[in-house]
């Protein structure tokens, strides 16, 4: 599939799965040429979703594989519930019964910052859906041994989110924490995310979103660094190593307790792997997922 074809609009899909609707983006090879499946998970932060993290990555992967770009429930045009439990394993579960909906048996995921905990709680509660993890600076398997607590990323994404009015301001202030480059934070960036950003459906999700990481009653469960040792799918860390949301050092504990992990450390990058160093993550992603 070309890919002046794979736009926003031409990819766009949305399914009923554990009595959400749930959005997401799909591409892949020509009919009649059967592909392993990838599914993307993308972070968290104002005005995240699948496409904004992913959509430049996805004419690569649609070559090779079947591949999902899925807005987490809360995000992008899924829907904002109210969750019952931890938000990583809401996900996760949310995740499987897509999976089910549209006939995937297993798949690869990639996984990134909040989309990575989804991602390694998937392989923990839904093991035979999971055949390998890719995670970029992953939340919930991270631990900051050196970095200070919450990081410059995290208090950036408080302030915003915390606000009774966020500002652009707030909002460019956060997306420059994430990358190394800071012209990667173009005026076009910045208006894209806030238009989803400032959406009153996208800040009631948000606040859903952040409500569950503050219940103590589930704070044990997004501690997945405690159960990082049941993995058992063959795990690729990739770290930027200027990530200044998720540092470098919360990796070796993941690269540490998981059986079968390897790391791969991307200089002169910060969260965004997929973006900043586009052309050598997707070759170690697509190298990673065929072998």
């Amino acid at each position: 599939m070309a890919e002046a074809e794979l736009t926003h609009a031409s990819t766009s899909r949305t399914a009923k799965a554990a009595g959400l609707t749930l959005h997401y983006h799909e591409a892949g090879p020509a009919e009649g040429h059967p592909a392993p499946v990838v599914i993307m998970l993308h972070g968290g932060g104002p005005g995240a979703s699948g496409w904004s993290n992913f959509g430049r990555n996805l004419p690569v992967f649609a070559e090779h594989f079947r591949t999902l770009l899925v807005d987490q429930p809360c995000y992008g045009r899924s829907d904002k519930p109210e969750l019952d439990q931890d938000y990583f394993s809401y996900s996760a579960d949310a995740v499987a019964a897509l999976m089910d909906e549209l006939g995937i048996e297993r798949a690869h995921f990639v996984g990134n910052s909040l989309g990575g905990g989804t991602a390694v709680r998937m392989a923990l509660n839904h093991p035979d859906k999971v055949v390998k993890l890719l995670l970029m600076g992953p939340g919930g398997v991270s631990v900051n041994l050196f970095a200070p607590d919450p990081t410059e990323g995290i208090k950036r994404l408080f302030e915003f989110s915390a606000s009774p009015e966020p500002t652009k301001d707030q909002l460019r202030a956060f997306l420059g924490v994430m990358a190394y480059d800071p012209t990667i934070v173009t005026d076009e960036l910045v208006e894209e995310r806030w238009a989803s950003a400032n959406d009153p459906a996208t800040r009631l999700g948000n606040a859903r979103m952040g409500a569950s990481f503050a219940d103590p009653a589930w704070a044990e469960h997004v501690m997945l660094w405690r159960e990082a040792h049941r993995i058992t799918q063959p795990v690729l860390l990739t770290w930027g190593r200027e990530d200044r949301v998720n540092p470098l050092d919360g990796a070796l504990v993941a690269l540490k307790t998981i059986p079968d992990a390897r790391l791969h450390v991307f200089p002169h990058c910060g969260h965004w792997a997929q973006v900043e160093q586009a052309d050598e993550f997707n070759r170690l992603a697509l190298d990673f997922f065929a072998h």
